[in-house]
């Protein structure tokens, strides 16, 4: 429940900034302008941002008949969770990791990539599906979609003020924010709030990752399993990085394909890994 007040506490902010970054390209018209922005970018992701990310990495759709085991897995989370049967794709690529799709349980996808499939236990296996299923039972697929495109129509926008601001364009209908100062302080808006958005996107994502780690135990029913398999896919992606990772899909993977430390920490769209692992052993020490 604190995740998902959480969630909506970042997404109203997201839709707040959006309306003043609108406001301040061109009052209510340029709210009005942000707002259908965001409508069609949300439109156009929904409906196909899984045939887009599924044909991107080459994943191979599979059947009972190609890998029985695998396949048969997926089926019986599934049927655990209360979900129908996803599409079950194989991505080929050493890198161990996994991710989910979909705009809603009925037409969602699940895809493994060979990496994974080697080197885990069944056990621990089972567990990063059944956070993915978590993944497509909390919506967080369309979730993840709408905080993006807001702070994707944010940056637009700011694009916007920074060239406004540069040739001197303002609001009309307020002088006093004109000259100089108006420009600064345009500026400075166009500068700030694409980052702000980008933080608070990756804050809605770190959120969703830890309700699917404890969704994903509940479902498998072993958090230990889950937690073993986060530190070996943690370990692994470092020493085996998927190279055609993309920043604008690195959010829907099981562990962040992309590397970086430091300052970039705060851009991260996973939560850190120590306290994933802490929070399922928690988990597990209150079912004992």
């Amino acid at each position: 429940m604190n995740n998902i007040f959480k969630t909506t506490f970042l997404l109203s902010l997201l839709t707040i900034l959006l309306v003043v970054m609108g406001g301040a390209v061109g009052g209510k018209g340029g709210m009005m302008f942000a707002f259908l922005i965001a409508a069609a970018m949300n439109f156009g992701s929904y409906w196909f941002s899984d045939k887009i990310v599924l044909k991107m990495y080459n994943a191979q759709e599979i059947t009972r008949e190609v890998h029985p085991s695998f396949y048969g897995m997926i089926e019986r989370l599934a049927a655990r969770a209360g979900l129908p049967m996803p599409k079950v794709y194989i991505i080929p690529d050493d890198s161990p990791n996994a991710f989910a799709t979909g705009r809603n349980p009925d037409n969602a996808a699940v895809a493994a990539t060979q990496g994974i499939l080697r080197i885990l236990t069944p056990d621990e296996l089972e567990g990063v599906m059944a956070h993915e299923l978590a993944h497509v039972k909390n919506r967080d697929i369309l979730i993840s979609t709408i905080a993006a495109t807001f702070a994707g129509a944010i940056s637009m926008i700011g694009n916007m003020l920074q060239w406004g601001a540069m040739f001197g364009a303002g609001r009309s209908d307020d002088e006093e924010g004109g000259g100089i100062g108006g420009m600064v302080g345009s500026l400075a808006m166009a500068i700030i709030a694409p980052i702000a958005a980008m933080l608070i996107q990756m804050a809605v994502s770190r959120s969703r990752e830890y309700m699917a780690d404890a969704s994903g135990a509940e479902i498998c029913g072993r958090p230990l399993a889950l937690a073993g398999a986060l530190s070996k896919l943690h370990n692994a992606s470092q020493a085996i990085p998927m190279h055609d990772a993309k920043p604008a899909t690195a959010h829907m993977f099981i562990v962040n394909p992309l590397t970086g430390g430091g300052m970039m920490s705060l851009f991260s769209t996973h939560p850190p890994m120590e306290e994933r692992i802490a929070r399922l052993q928690s988990m597990a020490n209150r079912t004992h």
